[in-house]
């Protein structure tokens, strides 16, 4: 479950032009104009900042980064992202970047005890990596720290900030990336053994990337709360280097949910690592196509489910994904 840091190699793991013409009826009205995304930055600057919060309950440090429009009208739509396994805040930060730039809010959560600084502690990397993920303390807090940021988001709004009203917190989403993708899941609704308690309502559609494979097999019991969109990425070459999960699982929650639209690209020849970007390892040669392919195929599913945006659809679920995805990856939909 990784994502960007020293330690990443091993982590387990965006205007449609409508046609105004009042004098036809409507059925013969000429359609919008087809709506493309490419991968180059929206037009606002964007503003990066690092808070440092408390879940006093918890007695538990919440330490975000929160990549902002400083222009443009609000409020905007909210994504709160949840890095992998030994990640921090200041990972994935050209996913925070470009959906900020393209009009939306990307908070993205530190999780301690599965973050960067405890898998450096006593320079065991590879027993630190093992230990994290086994801990079922550090799957707990997940989505708690997810419940909190949302808590702390609202009070944010309110007044006092930079951020005050520009907020949208009824257009929520929620990504992640391998461990991160597991929170999402479980946030989305995904049971985690008997407990229910970790679904967070306020979340209206997710990205997962390279999910884990649930432990348990009866996948009807599992999956039946999952009752929102999803898009759902990972690649041919998606085994994790630590855990069990091979690239073929990584589909499953896609299969297995029934409740909403769901979306699942696989990535010819992506592995782990694509969704994360590289420290140690040098950059593999189709690098920066994965990354273009998923900031386009990304902002097109928030601005179809966050903002409404029924060109956005047209062009994920009509062939436009699919047509600029071309032989570098697969694109398959269950749409209600």
């Amino acid at each position: 479950m990784p994502m960007r840091a020293p330690s990443a190699c091993l982590a387990l793991l965006l205007l449609a032009v409508p046609a105004a013409v009042s004098a036809l009826p409507a059925a013969q009205a000429p359609a919008a104009s087809p709506k493309t995304y490419k991968a180059e930055p929206g037009p606002s600057v964007v503003t990066a900042t690092l808070l440092d919060w408390r879940d006093a309950a918890r007695n538990r440090p919440v330490p975000v980064k929160i990549y902002a429009p400083a222009t443009g009208q609000g409020p905007f739509p909210v994504i709160v992202f949840s890095h992998g396994l030994g990640g921090s805040r200041e990972g994935y930060e050209y996913l925070g970047r470009h959906w900020a730039s393209w009009g939306y809010v990307s908070v993205h959560v530190d999780h301690l005890g599965s973050d960067t600084a405890a898998l450096r502690k006593g320079g065991r990397l590879l027993k630190n990596l093992r230990e994290a993920a086994g801990d079922p303390r550090n799957a707990l807090a997940r989505p708690l720290d997810v419940r909190f940021v949302l808590d702390q988001l609202e009070r944010l709004n309110q007044g006092g900030s930079p951020l005050s009203h520009r907020l949208d917190l009824t257009r929520i989403g929620m990504a992640g990336h391998s461990f991160g993708s597991w929170t999402t899941m479980a946030v989305a609704g995904q049971r985690v053994g008997q407990e229910t308690a970790l679904a967070e309502p306020r979340v209206k559609a997710a990205i997962a990337m390279s999910t884990p494979a649930p432990r348990q097999k009866d996948y009807d019991r599992v999956y039946r709360d999952v009752h929102i969109p999803i898009l759902h990425m990972t690649g041919t070459e998606d085994d994790s280097p630590i855990g069990d999960t091979k690239a073929a699982e990584r589909r499953i929650p896609y299969d297995q949910v029934q409740g909403a639209d769901q979306y699942l690209v696989t990535f010819q020849g992506g592995d782990h690592m694509i969704f994360s970007g590289r420290f140690i390892q040098a950059e593999r040669p189709k690098d920066p196509v994965f990354h273009s392919l998923i900031l386009q195929g990304t902002t097109a599913f928030w601005d179809a489910y966050l903002k409404g945006d029924a060109a956005a659809k047209a062009w994920l679920a009509k062939g436009g994904y699919a047509a600029a995805l071309g032989q570098d990856g697969k694109l398959e939909e269950k749409l209600r």
